[in-house]
């Protein structure tokens, strides 16, 4: 039966690979921050209703206690309203106020597994390029959000979930079980998923299917992405006594001095023998004047580590030399959590079920792996599906290289990989999963 299941989804695929990719370029010319993206879920939502889903959003989806690096309540309304301006379906944006979004559909067909498939939503705090060798510029989809850009390709995945979404409607009398679609919100340093963990989206899925586009060409997949670092990442506010710089400056406690001194001594912590660490201190801003000695200081910190233990370790010696840093200069400080995930792996039984639905399919060549070296929070996901016995994956799939890569100005993608994806994920639907 399986060949006729995917003879249908490469046929509707054929028909709709234009209208997903009119989504993903109207996503990419709308890009919205993380837990800002109104107008994104909100159509996200629409559609997903006008398909024939159940559909869930707000705080239905999100634990609101575990959201990590939310914005002020003043840019969470901000943008809200640039949402509404911008097209936002209201009637799914007012559940969304004050940074719940993201969205969930959920198709069910009798007895049988439950089965989610993850999208990311957010785009990058990045200011697109305008040249006329960049396509999206070219063509008119580009950024019209100003230091907004979809730049990691999030603007696909949520294009191809709803590519997925008609695609598994049009067979629901094929599906055994449930099938969840989630669209995450703010993955971009790692925020978003915990909370969707924790509000119990996972807690009866037997497998968890992510995907993530890469720069390799189009047609080229890797069945499973692993080596996800462990991270945290927090900011630090330090909080001296201002005082004259010049008449009296053994009154201040300065916490500039405070803030380098923890940054030098920051990337002294020793590596550790069980395997790669990383820190590292992005910003640090402090002071307020020639003549005054620093009152306050903001360092943005990250740590990693190649497991959740190592980065432990980490994250625990840079907490003891900012507070021993702080103490030196008669200085108090605040941690502020703004996003966090394990360390994950897919699962190989996961990674073999990819291999033969593409080799299936035809069309796909399987690359050895990609050890990724960075973090995602989608980590979450797989840890809580594993944990409960399931299994995971992350796929990457193929989308050419066109400009510098992920996290750049003139980041794009071919669009062909769409369809490719899709087709893909489709199809590991009605695949038995051991």
């Amino acid at each position: 039966m399986i060949s006729d299941v995917i003879a249908k989804i490469n046929e509707t695929a054929n028909q709709i690979e234009g209208k997903i990719i009119a989504y993903r370029r109207d996503f990419h010319k709308y890009p919205e921050l993380g837990w800002t993206e109104y107008r994104t879920s909100s159509l996200i939502a629409k559609r997903l209703v006008e398909l024939g889903y159940e559909v869930k959003v707000g705080t239905d989806i999100i634990k609101a206690e575990d959201r990590m690096g939310l914005p002020p309540k003043e840019v969470l309304e901000e943008t809200w309203e640039r949402a509404a301006r911008q097209g936002g379906e209201l009637k799914y944006m007012e559940a969304m106020r004050d940074g719940f979004t993201g969205a969930l559909g959920l198709i069910s067909n009798g007895e049988g597994p439950v089965r989610a498939f993850r999208f990311d939503i957010d785009a990058l705090p990045i200011q697109e390029i305008r040249d006329e060798k960049h396509h999206p510029w070219k063509e008119g989809f580009s950024s019209v959000n100003d230091g907004i850009m979809h730049a990691c390709g999030h603007d696909c995945h949520a294009a191809i979930g709803l590519g997925v979404a008609e695609i598994l409607m049009s067979l629901k009398d094929k599906i055994k079980g449930t099938i969840k679609l989630i669209f995450q919100p703010a993955e971009e340093g790692v925020r978003g998923a915990k909370s969707m963990v924790t509000k119990g989206l996972l807690d009866d899925v037997k497998a968890i299917i992510g995907s993530h586009v890469k720069e390799y060409p189009v047609g080229k997949i890797a069945s499973g992405l692993s080596g996800y670092k462990a991270t945290t990442k927090f900011d630090v506010l330090i909080h001296g006594k201002p005082a004259h710089a010049g008449g009296n400056p053994q009154d201040g406690n300065n916490a500039l001095v405070a803030a380098a001194t923890a940054t030098l001594n920051l990337y002294a912590i020793p590596r550790h023998k069980d395997g790669p660490t990383r820190i590292n201190v992005g910003k640090l801003v402090a002071g307020s004047g020639r003549n005054i000695i620093p009152d306050k200081a903001h360092m943005m910190v990250e740590t990693r580590g190649s497991t959740s233990a190592l980065n432990s370790y980490m994250h625990e010696k840079a907490i003891n030399i900012i507070k021993t840093s702080c103490q030196m200069q008669d200085c108090t400080y605040e941690i502020i959590p703004m996003g966090e995930a394990p360390s994950g792996k897919s699962d190989e039984e996961m990674m073999k079920l990819v291999e033969e639905t593409a080799k299936e399919i035809g069309g796909y060549e399987v690359l050895e792996g990609d050890d990724s070296g960075g973090s995602e929070d989608f980590t979450y996901m797989m840890a809580k599906v594993q944990e409960n016995g399931g299994k995971a994956v992350n796929i990457g799939i193929g989308a050419d290289k066109i400009g510098q890569g992920a996290h750049c100005y003139d980041f794009d993608v071919n669009e062909e990989a769409l369809k490719k994806a899709m087709v893909l994920l489709s199809a590991l639907a009605f695949k038995e999963i051991q």
